[in-house]
């Protein structure tokens, strides 16, 4: 570690309620810095304290308004860079651009590549993040990963709501794609799988075709990474809640939640939407009464200690 082994943590504007709260798991208080913006809405960052040496952690997630939450954590990495700092490590919670990990057609961006390329040149020296939408997004990076997942917060949620009705439990995944997240669910709770098998007509835009597994007199729990526009969640509780389900729960640790998610989600067959704070709701859980809200500072702030202390992350998943 460098000459001052001090642990700081610094937040932008994009979730500071998260940063508060790892602040308050960790003991210690959130950096001082300034955000501000130009008349002409540019970004300007001042580091209001002395980080010469320091460990650096930086909390920002990729959320609403997308754009100007990264440029606020390029600038700020930039000036911690410029001002010394002995390690820096970009906090990510929920990494935007992540779905655009590869290409699947012609002349299209991989801009989740771009997005790890300029987190480096901006600064960083090593990325905390949670539940990547693509695995593989850790090997964009030439710098170390800690790849958290939101697991255990979703598990001991789910453990507390059903106790002694987990044998009538099926972890259902609304898509191909998150089999692998569904499946290590399943096995940690000791239930059943089952899978929606769907075609994607477009963006934002999916159609249920069937279910493979039985759901019928089974509380049904939809598990994906994120929640953005609820067509997919939403088209999977009701294909569910057709094939018989007792009750249809949803669980996700990214609640993007734009344009007409609220709506849908109250409307739909879901019991309840489990979600975490990756994203702050600014209120959106007052606009859907289905939401509930679980925090994964105590998570990311271990994984902040250890990672200060030099201690193994992958153990907490152990």
């Amino acid at each position: 570690m460098g000459l001052d082994n001090q642990l700081k943590l610094f937040s932008g504007t994009a979730n500071p309620a998260l940063a508060k709260e790892i602040c308050s798991h960790l003991g210690v208080q959130l950096g001082g810095a300034t955000v501000s913006s130009f008349s002409d809405g540019e970004i300007r960052i001042k580091i209001d304290e002395n980080v010469r040496g320091a460990d650096v952690f930086v909390v920002q997630s990729c959320c609403t308004p997308v754009n100007t939450s990264i440029m606020e954590l390029l600038i700020m990495l930039d000036a911690l860079k410029r001002s010394s700092a002995y390690r820096i490590t970009a906090v990510i919670p929920y990494f935007g651009y992540a779905r655009q990990d590869r290409k699947d057609q012609p002349r299209v961006p991989i801009t989740a590549k771009l997005m790890a390329d300029i987190i480096e040149t901006a600064g960083a020296t090593r990325v905390l993040t949670m539940d990547l939408h693509a695995g593989q997004i850790q090997g964009f990076f030439n710098i170390p990963v800690d790849h958290l997942y939101a697991l255990p917060v979703l598990l001991d949620y789910i453990n507390r709501q059903f106790g002694k009705d987990l044998k009538d439990v099926v972890i259902v995944s609304p898509d191909a794609g998150g089999v692998e997240r569904a499946r290590a669910f399943a096995k940690r709770l000791q239930t059943n799988l089952a899978i929606i098998d769907k075609r994607r007509e477009g963006p934002n835009n999916a159609q249920v075709m069937n279910i493979i597994g039985d759901v019928e007199g089974k509380h049904v729990i939809l598990l994906d990474d994120m929640i953005d526009t609820a067509g997919t969640i939403v088209q999977g509780a009701q294909a569910v809640a057709n094939k018989g389900a007792k009750s249809v729960w949803a669980g996700c640790v990214h609640p993007v939640l734009s344009g007409p998610a609220l709506e849908r989600l109250q409307q739909s067959p879901l019991t309840e939407v489990v979600v975490t704070n990756t994203i702050p709701l600014n209120g959106k859980e007052q606009t859907c009464s289905k939401l509930r809200v679980l925090s994964v500072a105590p998570l990311l702030g271990e994984a902040i200690r250890r990672i200060h202390n030099e201690e193994s992350v992958t153990s907490l998943f152990a």
